[in-house]
Parts: C-alpha cells; sequence; structure tokens
C-alpha cells in the first residue's frame, strides 16, 4: 500500500534529500528536530516539523521519543536517512510494532548484516571470499593471539563488531602497539554504537575499495546497480567517492557484483544496501568481502548520477509494497553507467600535515554554490546559519557527473565546482579535496584505501589558500543565496524544476 505521510528521523542534507523523493510521489512530510538544531534548513523544508526532547544525536537515537512523534503527526513511515537509527534493528522492529513502515531492511536483515561477524558467515556460506579474521569479539589477549599467528611482516584491523562507518577502527602494524589501539578502539565503538565488542582482521597493505549498491524487494529478486569506488579516505572516513570504478576490469566487476547479489537474496533483501568488499591493489584477481550496510549511503548519489535511478524514490515505492518489476528495476531494466561521477565530502574542518583534523565551525556569513553541466550539490546550509558542534562536520556534497570524455572530465568537473563553492565564516577542506582531485595518482588510478594517510603531508602542505569568503564571486557562476530567505537554499538542489512546495509556514519559491 503507498505510503501517504512519512517522518524522516535524521536532519540536515540527507532529510532534505528524501523530501525530495517524498514529494514527487505525493507523500506529505515531517521532520523532527532536536532542541539545538531548530535552525538546520531541513526543518523548514518539510511540510510540518515536529521538536524532539533534547540535546544533539541523543534527540534522534532517541526511540521511544522518535516513534511518539511519528505516531502524534499521523504518520505511516519512518525513513532514517543514514546514521543515527538507519541500522537499528530494535528501531525498525518498535516501529512494526506502531503499525507503522520502517523505510529499510527487514529486522532479520538488520540483525544479520548488522553484526559483521555473522555477516561474514554468510559471505563463507555463499561463496563469497573473507578476510583471515577472528570468529567474533574477542579480547586484547585473544587479538594479539591472532596477530602472531599471521607471522612476521604482518599487519591487523581492530573493527568495532556493530556499526560501521569508520568508528571504531584501528590498524595495528607493530604487536607492542596492539594493547594500546585495542583499548581506544573499544571505547570509540562503545561511544558510538552502544557496544565495545570488536572483532579483529589481516590488513591488506594496498588494498581498493570497492562497494555495490543493491535493491531488493524481500521476495528474493534483488538486483544491483554497478559499483562504486571509495579508496580516498581519511583515517577510514570516506572524503572523495567515485561511480563506476575507473579502474576495475569487467571480469572482476562482474564477480563482485554477483557476490554482492548471491549474498542480499540469501536474506531476501527489501530496501537499498551496499555490500562492501576489498581489492587487493597489488592483485587485482582477489576480492574480499568486509561489511554490508543496510540502509541508503552518503554516496548514493553517484550511482545515481551514472544510472538516471532515483534511488531514494525507488527506495520509498518499495517500503510502499512495489516490486522490482513495478520499480522498473529487475536487472534486465538496469541501464549501464553513462560515463563517471565523483562526489567530494565538503566538512567544517581543515587537514593539518600529521593526518589530523582541525575542526572548524561559526556562522555562514556567505554561501556561495557552483553550478554548470553535470553538478549537483547536496547541502543543508544557507547565509546564517550556524554550525552545531554536537554533529557531524559535514556540510554538503558536491557531485560531478560527466557522461561523456572520460573519469579526467568528471575530476575536472569536480575540481572547477569546489573552486566556485565560496563559504564565508569558517573554513572547510575545500581546497584540500581539490588537491586530491588534481593528483597523479587519482587521476591515473593509483589510489587505495591508506593511500590519503600516506600523503597527507604532502596534499596538506601544498593546499591552496581560501578564496575571499567575504564577498565571494558574483552571482554569475551560481548566484549567491539571499540571507534574508534560508529556503533559498533549496533552489540549488534541482535542475529544472520550477518550484518546491515547502511548509504552509514558508513561503513559496521561486524558480532557479
Amino acid at each position: 500500500m503507498p505510503l501517504s505521510k512519512l517522518l524522516i528521523a535524521n536532519r540536515g542534507e540527507i532529510a532534505i534529500r528524501v523530501m525530495r523523493a517524498a514529494e514527487e510521489l505525493g507523500i506529505a512530510t515531517v521532520a523532527v528536530f532536536s532542541e539545538d538544531d531548530a535552525d538546520s534548513l531541513h526543518v523548514r523544508a518539510a511540510d510540518e516539523a515536529r521538536p524532539l526532547t533534547g540535546l544533539g544525536a541523543a534527540a534522534y537515537l532517541d526511540i521511544e521519543g522518535v516513534l511518539a512523534v511519528a505516531t502524534a503527526a499521523g504518520c505511516d513511515a519512518v525513513h532514517p536517512g543514514y546514521g543515527f537509527l538507519a541500522e537499528s534493528a530494535a528501531f525498525a522492529r518498535r516501529c512494526g510494532e506502531s503499525g507503522i513502515t520502517f523505510v529499510g531492511p527487514s529486522v532479520r536483515a538488520l540483525e544479520l548484516l548488522g553484526d559483521k561477524t555473522r555477516a561474514r558467515a554468510l559471505a563463507v556460506e555463499h561463496g563469497v571470499p573473507v578476510l583471515p579474521g577472528t570468529a567474533g569479539a574477542v579480547s586484547a589477549p585473544e587479538a594479539r593471539a591472532f596477530f602472531e599467528s599471521l607471522g612476521e611482516g604482518a599487519a591487523v584491523v581492530i573493527k568495532a563488531l556493530a556499526g560501521g562507518g569508520g568508528r571504531g577502527m584501528r590498524v595495528v602494524t607493530a604487536i607492542d602497539e596492539l594493547d594500546e589501539a585495542y583499548a581506544r578502539c573499544q571505547s570509540e565503538a562503545d561511544a558510538a554504537f552502544g557496544s565495545g565488542a570488536v572483532y579483529v582482521e589481516q590488513l591488506i597493505p594496498r588494498a581498493r575499495h570497492i562497494e555495490v549498491q543493491v535493491i531488493g524487494d524481500g521476495t528474493g529478486a534483488v538486483s544491483h546497480l554497478g559499483e562504486r569506488e571509495c579508496s580516498v579516505q581519511r583515517r577510514h572516513q570516506k572524503l572523495v567517492e567515485l561511480a563506476p570504478s575507473p579502474t576495475l576490469r569487467p571480469a572482476q566487476r562482474e564477480a563482485i557484483a554477483g557476490a554482492a547479489v548471491r549474498m542480499a537474496a540469501a536474506v531476501s533483501y527489501a530496501s537499498l544496501g551496499t555490500f562492501e568488499f576489498l581489492q587487493d591493489a597489488t592483485h587485482d584477481d582477489r576480492f574480499f568481502f568486509i561489511e554490508a550496510n543496510p540502509r541508503l549511503q552518503v554516496e548514493h548519489t553517484v550511482t545515481e548520477a551514472v544510472t538516471g535511478v532515483d534511488l531514494v524514490r525507488s527506495q520509498l515505492q518499495i517500503a510502499g509494497g512495489d516490486d522490482l518489476a513495478g520499480v522498473g528495476l529487475e536487472q534486465a531494466s538496469i541501464p549501464a553507467p553513462q560515463g563517471y561521477a565523483i562526489q567530494a565530502r565538503v566538512n567544517t574542518e581543515q587537514m593539518q600535515p600529521d593526518g589530523t583534523v582541525r575542526p572548524t565551525g561559526g556562522e555562514l556569513t556567505h554561501f556561495h554554490l557552483p553550478a554548470g553541466p553535470g553538478i549537483r550539490v547536496d547541502t543543508f546550509g544557507y547565509p546564517g546559519y550556524r554550525t552545531n558542534p554536537n554533529f557531524d562536520s559535514l556540510l554538503g556534497k558536491v557531485i560531478a557527473h560527466a557522461p561523456s570524455g572520460g573519469f579526467p572530465v568528471a575530476a575536472q568537473r569536480l575540481t572547477r565546482a569546489l573552486a566556485e563553492f565560496q563559504i564565508g565564516g569558517l573554513d572547510t577542506n575545500a581546497s584540500f579535496l581539490r588537491n586530491v582531485l588534481r593528483h597523479d595518482d587519482f587521476l591515473a588510478g593509483r589510489v587505495y584505501t591508506r593511500w590519503l594517510d600516506d600523503n597527507v603531508a604532502t596534499l596538506a602542505a601544498v593546499e591552496t589558500p581560501p578564496s575571499d569568503n567575504g564577498a565571494g564571486p558574483s552571482a554569475g557562476a551560481g548566484g549567491a543565496l539571499d540571507k534574508r530567505d534560508p529556503l533559498s537554499a533549496l533552489n540549488f538542489f534541482r535542475e529544472g524544476a520550477a518550484t518546491h512546495s515547502m511548509a504552509q509556514s514558508a513561503p513559496p519559491l521561486a524558480g532557479p
């Protein structure tokens, strides 16, 4: 049964992204916000907005608080976005008990894929290679014993058993560093996911991070929409994502996608999901499953760009009862990728030469978005908005798509777009990202998951000075936003749309 009223249990750019897809399907939207987040743009973008009790992330993580708002607002569905409650089996279960559709996988799939050791076992059962590692959670002495069993010259990765996104994760290259890394990893995992359980895997020194986007309808039918490469990472946190991977050979592409589909079909996967792999950059015929993310991904944008498929719209349609055939996503119907797309995450931070990050923040005194062929920006910033240190540093995602001309054209477009992205009042990593995109290794496909960490001093040292953050360029390159009307920021998210319906209390938007 099609959804009629949707609560978005998230904030910022992803909440706005979900609202757009819902609007196209005629689904009313409800935003929620913590006590310290009332000025976020997503609050003004929904048909209605309701407050949560509490401050910061804790308010968005309050299962009963979110459900109480959904029930009071008369919502028949909840979309969790990514992060917060997106992978919470407990939240999905409570939604079902409350008669509310959880827009995401089943409770069974969340429980299985959210436990990394169970996901590893599923991979093994279906003939998908995994990295050598422990079968479950380990103590510090057990982690040490595993490290020693690998022999001289080996290294390991300690990982949180629950959660993902690079949190609760440490690389250990020397045995005398293990105890401290174990303690730090356990503490971070407990803080981020409520569980300090960790496990250990062998490290591949030079690996590419390849992930496959899948969608299923819960019947066992699963399709994939190709792969993304996410090898440009800062200490396991993704910064730049590509679709498709410019380095994969056809045989490897087919093998990795097939592995993802087999695993998803085995659990009768419903909704969007991503299966993640490491490919050995020195032996590219070797790949290993590492984890599954049973949710919408931050980097879904590049898959949308090269396939032309609105993933969030399809996700909502599946949640409303459609099957893959009904949404036109049976495997034979999915178009081949057209050209290349690259996404860069613009964060309120500065990279230091030693690889550490200095957080930044403040009021956005100027906010000038890039434009041009193939450029998309997902953000919640606007002039006058004051960033909130209680939330993630992501301010916006800049995506460049080049349907023709090859990978270098997409990189050139994104580099130019980042230069046009003028942000006043605080510092961001935009110039650092431009240095990455211009680097010969990046353009030649020679990056690997530790490439940025290995080269951070060089990349940070040549960081170009920020452009004038006061007045910025004229509106000719994309237009400056009107500080008096924060909703004018939403005009920059769409190409070709004339209007965007907003909450009744908000003024209508003019076309671009």
